[in-house]
């Protein structure tokens, strides 16, 4: 899939409009600048960031739960996925409060910039995930951070009662899923990635530590 053809998937998988495409433009040209300085990107995935990184992140949106008030995306990194998402909720659902964890610095200013020059309003903390607690996540995403049983461990103390994950996982993700299950209980829905054939979208509810 090419770069033009991903932009269109995004703006027909999401349903928005010009205005929110430009937003992401502006991001896009953002983390082409910054990207030679901090490294928030592979820059061997720079060519193909509409593919790998932007619509990656926005498939997420049509899986949200129409409840969620406050999403948490966990080690953030250059945004992808929370940034991505809140610049579509703008347009989409306005009134979704987000909330980014990254204990990077400099790629806290990154995002800061994107959401400055973008005109979006979210939560940057710069942060270690295991040290932010009572945030009462309805949903907690992360994309490419670690391993199933370690995200569920990271949003233990993020999630609300009742509250849902949504994580991108790649080839592994069997592998974690069956981890997971020795101290985790969940229901899980798993949804095929638009992004990567052997990829998955893992949606849990119901998590409870077996422990």
């Amino acid at each position: 899939m090419n770069e033009e053809t991903s932009k269109l998937e995004l703006m027909r998988l999401c349903d928005v409009s010009r205005e929110t495409m430009d937003r992401l433009e502006v991001y896009s040209k953002l983390l082409e600048k910054w990207n030679p300085a901090i490294n928030l990107v592979s820059k061997t995935t720079l060519k193909n960031k509409w593919h790998r990184h932007f619509l990656d992140s926005a498939q997420l949106w049509q899986h949200l739960p129409s409840y969620a008030k406050t999403l948490v995306d966990i080690g953030s990194g250059a945004g992808f996925a929370g940034l991505v998402l809140a610049i579509i909720a703008l347009e989409k659902k306005p009134l979704l409060k987000f909330v980014l964890i990254e204990s990077d610095s400099r790629k806290c200013a990154f995002m800061r910039n994107v959401s400055r020059e973008t005109g979006i309003d979210i939560n940057i903390l710069t942060n270690r995930i295991e040290n932010v607690e009572g945030l009462q996540a309805d949903i907690v995403t992360a994309r490419a951070l670690a391993t199933l049983s370690q995200l569920l461990t990271y949003s233990k103390d993020i999630l609300k009662d009742g509250g849902t994950c949504l994580f991108l996982k790649g080839d592994t993700y069997v592998n974690e899923v069956y981890e997971a299950k020795k101290s985790w209980g969940f229901m899980l829905k798993e949804r095929q990635s638009v992004t990567h054939q052997n990829g998955r979208i893992l949606q849990l509810t119901g998590i409870k530590h077996a422990g």
